[in-house]
């Protein structure tokens, strides 16, 4: 059967991920490991040394009150009554900045996870791509690019839910926020701030860990099965770990 040309070029971009895949597994991700490693030591992913606090700067609705009289050469001592809820009842400069050490954390810890996503999907393509038509018998190596490939899709989930989580992380804050201006004498909304963040950094230190690890454990379990996963039917005398 004579190929048609947008045939030849499937094939040939076949060809292109394959010898991509394998340059990612064999060369970058010892590589990536190594550059974790470093970021790792950094200062932003040391737990026991950051300090993450952050001060919110939110002015008692008192203050607000005589801040808007002022600007509309009110009498400050006879001050009208002011809903909470109206968007006049903050300055319109004010802003209520991101805790800047988080930002810087989520700064370095992003690009990583995007790297992640876009390696897993490589090599999630590389696998695929490699196993053979079904047959009976003689299977163990397509089932060794099975599980292979089951783990990869799994550390592929893992490090889209990362990039969610962080999106998470700034609308609970934006929405926690909100509460401390409306309520600026309820000290507990503002602990719940702190405590946000808190919880925000470990995870995202975690999560930097855990990257770390899964091109680890991946680079390991295919490293270890690289010719089974090439060639499923040429013995069935390897194992997958």
């Amino acid at each position: 059967m004579a190929q048609t040309e947008a045939a030849i070029k499937a094939k040939e971009f076949h060809e292109t991920l394959k010898v991509d895949a394998e340059n990612r597994i064999v060369q970058k991700f010892p590589e990536r490991i190594i550059h974790l490693n470093e970021l790792l030591t950094k200062p932003e992913f040391r737990i026991a040394e950051m300090d993450i606090k952050c001060n919110l700067n939110v002015p008692s609705m008192m203050k607000i009150e005589n801040n808007v009289n002022n600007c509309e050469g009110k009498n400050p001592g006879k001050r009208p009554r002011l809903d909470s809820n109206s968007h006049d009842a903050i300055p319109e400069q004010m802003l209520i900045p991101s805790n800047k050490n988080l930002t810087e954390v989520i700064k370095i810890l992003k690009p990583n996870i995007k790297q992640l996503v876009e390696d897993t999907n490589a090599l999630k393509m590389w696998v695929s791509l490699l196993i053979p038509k079904i047959e009976d018998g003689n299977n163990f190596g397509v089932s060794v690019q099975e599980d292979t490939l089951a783990e990869i899709q799994q550390v592929e989930v893992e490090a889209t839910n990362y990039l969610e989580q962080v999106s998470r992380y700034y609308v609970s804050r934006g929405k926690l926020i909100t509460k401390v201006v409306k309520y600026p004498f309820v000290e507990d909304y503002r602990r719940a701030v702190e405590e946000l963040d808190e919880r925000q950094y470990l995870s995202m230190s975690l999560t930097m860990h855990e990257i770390r690890n899964r091109y680890s454990t991946l680079h390991d379990i295919v490293i270890k099965n690289f010719d089974k996963i090439k060639k499923p039917r040429s013995s069935n005398t390897d194992s997958l770990y």
